[in-house]
């Protein structure tokens, strides 16, 4: 086991931080890196073209099929199924890439399929098969043609469109939409926040301030749209890590609590013991 998940920056020395993959052709180069817990700085889409699995997303086994699209925000740890019983297409790009603008960036915030406060399930390809397929192969085309004026605008206006088609085939499938508006925008930059602060601020009080709202409101929104208070789910974040260094690391609990912020090793356990039921070590034991 490793000191620490191993973390994968986008390809350095490309002229775009976009690609369009074999899953095939990765397996055959990289399959041990693919199958071991890692995360990267990138999104991920895995198109899976034929057979069936298991991809596995902070402890959450997402099965996919035939037809079947996984889209992995950036930041998330996993792991792709070690079996090689399926063959698919890899979409891999960065915000660098994707947001030209704040509309993009606002656009890749809150669209369905990379929001981390929902399920992961797998996108059931159906009525928007032929559609998605041919803006793949738009810009698997483009992707050939790097001298050509507007190469950056026109994959990321491929990506904009398939990401949008994706989104809309998801809102079909048994998706219960979230309404936009204030409560939404709250909870995104309050979960935007504590991605960047979950180890040294545990406070509402201070989020909300960062937010320039109060507490109450904020807990307002949190209860509407996750129906969980803003302190749950801090507790929620700072666990996520725990869980993910217990499990794929070798650090001790001390070093692991004190990554967390936990000046006392003591401290940590007590509170993983209270949040989970079990020791930070029981856990741990349990996933060997």
């Amino acid at each position: 086991m490793k000191d620490s998940i191993t973390q994968y920056k986008f390809k350095p020395g490309m002229a775009l931080e976009f690609e369009v993959l074999s899953v095939n052709d990765l397996y055959k180069k990289h399959k041990d890196i693919l199958t071991s817990p890692h995360r990267a700085d990138f999104y991920n889409i895995l198109w899976i073209h034929k057979g069936s699995g298991t991809h596995l997303v902070d402890f959450v086994p997402v099965k996919f099929s035939t037809d079947s699209i996984l889209f992995i925000n950036k930041g998330r740890v996993h792991f792709f199924d070690p079996s090689e019983k399926f063959e698919g297409t890899l979409i891999l790009f960065t915000d660098n890439f994707f947001c030209r603008d704040e509309s993009d960036i606002k656009f890749l915030r809150s669209t369905i399929l990379f929001h981390d406060l929902l399920d992961n399930a797998a996108l059931k390809v159906r009525e928007g098969k032929d559609s998605l397929h041919n803006i793949l192969q738009l810009m698997k085309n483009e992707l050939q043609q790097t001298d050509k004026k507007f190469h950056h605008d026109v994959l990321q206006n491929h990506l904009h469109n398939f990401l949008m088609l994706a989104d809309r085939e998801k809102r079909k499938q048994g998706f219960t939409e979230i309404s936009k508006g204030a409560d939404l925008d709250y909870v995104m930059l309050f979960n935007e926040l504590l991605d960047n602060h979950f180890t040294k601020v545990r406070s509402v009080k201070e989020y909300a301030d960062r937010i320039h709202i109060s507490e109450k409101r904020l807990s307002k929104a949190t209860a509407k749209i996750l129906g969980k208070s803003p302190k749950e789910i801090i507790n929620d974040r700072v666990l996520l890590e725990a869980k993910r260094l217990l499990v794929h690391t070798s650090q001790s609990i001390k070093e692991i609590g004190f990554q967390l912020g936990f000046a006392e090793p003591t401290n940590f356990i007590k509170y993983f013991k209270q949040q989970t039921g079990t020791t930070p070590s029981e856990f741990r034991e349990s996933h060997l």
